[in-house]
């Protein structure tokens, strides 16, 4: 397996990463584990959840197989993710109250001391920079967290944040935790350059199969036994309206067509489309998820595999996807 630095830090994690994402907490405690187990075995050495997860079950479970499973607590990484910890008023959002609150609950339900990061899940415009960065700087100095992030912030939010811990003399954001495939380039191709060239800010991408929609197994109808078709998830309910509209359409004669390539290189479709996001530029590490140890295997091929992606292939790749963004433009050009 191989590792990376994590942003402008000395911490490696795996670029292959295992995400407790709308899977664990769901499929069984056993089945968790033996994913879990199976990853690990294979070199994985990162670990993503959220106390939002299945209501915090994702959380309970992942500690539960970790404890089980007798892990030497510095041969892993863990993250989890605050924001969403409840229905009470103070239980949402990024105030120091739920930060802290929101980080104790989290690591009891991991049956954790500590995690190694701790996001920030979404932007919060009802609470100021300064008390969400000291907040985060609070948990890291009471040894709950190594390092924090953000995850889906805007661009000019994380350089707020990292405005505030220089000036505070504070620990900024180490790395963003963003959605990033074939069909979803944006953010880190364009709208987070400055932040990797000038913050060494890292990257942990999530969703490099859009939801499932990159396998394949959706080109004719929503598989029923798959993630996407999972009813009262928001986010799997846009994929699979978008799947539906003309552009979905469109996305899907795209995949068709890069099934040959994927065939040429000797690759799944599921495989072709991780490698394609370890072969990028800026990035860390992939957070992948699974309901079966199959697919963790199968995943983990797409690391061995990804030197098959020559340029040239890349070529014959965005020559189908036709979405690669232009270069930033450079007005001494003109």
């Amino acid at each position: 397996m191989e590792y990376r630095y994590l942003g402008h830090s000395g911490l490696k994690v795996s670029v292959l990463s295992l995400g407790g994402w709308v899977n664990f907490g769901r499929v069984s405690p056993d089945v968790t584990l033996k994913c879990m187990q199976v990853a690990f075995e294979n070199g994985i050495n990162y670990f993503d959840t959220a106390e939002v997860y299945d209501g915090g079950k994702s959380e309970i479970d992942m500690g539960n197989a970790i404890k089980k499973l007798g892990w030497k607590r510095s041969d892993f990484v863990i993250s989890t993710k605050l924001f969403w910890g409840g229905k009470g008023p103070n239980d949402r959002g990024l105030s120091r109250k739920h930060i802290i609150e929101g980080l104790n609950a989290s690591l009891k339900r991991l049956e954790l001391d500590y995690v190694d990061i701790v996001y920030a899940h979404r932007p919060d415009p009802d609470t100021p920079m300064t008390e969400i960065v000291r907040a985060f700087n609070h948990v890291i100095n009471q040894g709950k967290a190594f390092y924090w992030g953000t995850s889906e912030w805007p661009a000019h939010q994380i350089v707020e944040a990292y405005g505030v811990a220089n000036q505070l003399l504070l620990i900024p954001p180490l790395a963003e935790q963003t959605q990033y495939n074939l069909f979803h380039r944006e953010r880190v191709e364009q709208e987070y350059m400055t932040l990797f060239k000038e913050f060494k800010m890292g990257a942990a991408v999530w969703s490099p199969l859009a939801g499932g929609i990159l396998t394949g197994k959706h080109n004719e109808r929503i598989a029923e036994d798959s993630r996407l078709a999972l009813e009262g998830n928001a986010v799997m309910q846009r994929l699979r309206e978008g799947l539906l509209s003309e552009e979905g359409k469109i996305k899907i004669e795209k995949i068709k067509r890069l099934r040959p390539i994927a065939d040429k290189v000797r690759m799944s479709p599921a495989q072709l489309a991780i490698a394609w996001c370890i072969k990028q530029t800026n990035i860390n590490t992939v957070i992948t998820g699974a309901s079966k140890p199959e697919q963790i295997e199968e995943n983990i091929q797409a690391v061995k595999l990804v030197g098959r992606l020559t340029p040239d292939i890349l070529e014959e790749i965005e020559s189908i996807l036709k979405n690669r963004l232009p270069p930033e433009f450079n007005f001494r050009d003109c």
